[in-house]
């Protein structure tokens, strides 16, 4: 009898269904160890909330009182996400990135350029999501929000503020990641032929 009640107790409990942005916003989660497969993760979460609709004003992140407050949270939401979707590109790209080329890296150097091809791959991408991120915290921004502040997610209003006053730009982050990537794999490849 015991087992049978245990079976019906299991049987009918309903499952959760990811459906709205906020619902796969709650599954991106940051380990301490960070590996290329959390990244990953991180990343199909944070792009299936970008895809999904926003759940009602009612489960917002934060309170939501009126249609102004409402709109600007929307902006807010989008531009978190576009920054963490940043974020987690260049932690991906971190782990197949070599900050320099040294002489003994010769017999290695294909495997090398293997990795710095992901790297440079993940850094690339994320000029799409900083262009997206401009563009909502210009939305956030307006005149119409200049004395509407959403206490509930400081945070959020926190980096539309320095994207906004330039004090976070990301341009010049992955520019400089970049620049110094490419040096690498040059001198990767003028290593052609050479054995240590």
């Amino acid at each position: 009898m015991l087992l049978a009640l245990l079976f019906f107790t299991a049987a009918s409990s309903p499952a959760w269904i990811c459906k709205y942005k906020e619902d796969y916003l709650k599954l991106y989660h940051v380990h301490y160890g960070q590996n290329s497969d959390d990244c990953l993760e991180n990343i199909y979460w944070l792009e299936q909330a970008v895809k999904a609709d926003f759940a009602n004003p009612l489960y917002a992140c934060t309170k939501i009182t009126n249609e102004e407050e409402w709109e600007k949270y929307r902006y807010l939401f989008m531009l978190h996400i576009n920054l963490k979707l940043i974020e987690q590109h260049l932690r991906l790209g971190r782990i197949y990135d070599k900050s320099a080329a040294y002489f003994y890296d010769a017999p290695y150097k294909d495997e090398y350029l293997r990795n710095l091809k992901t790297a440079k791959e993940a850094y690339t991408i994320c000029y799409t999501y900083w262009e997206e991120a401009k563009i909502w915290a210009e939305k956030a921004n307006t005149g119409k929000f200049r004395f509407l502040i959403l206490t509930g997610i400081q945070n959020w209003e926190d980096e539309r503020e320095r994207v906004s006053t330039g004090s976070l730009n990301y341009q010049k982050i992955l520019d400089r990641e970049l620049t110094r990537l490419n040096k690498v794999i040059d001198d990767l490849v003028a290593m052609e032929g050479k054995n240590y």
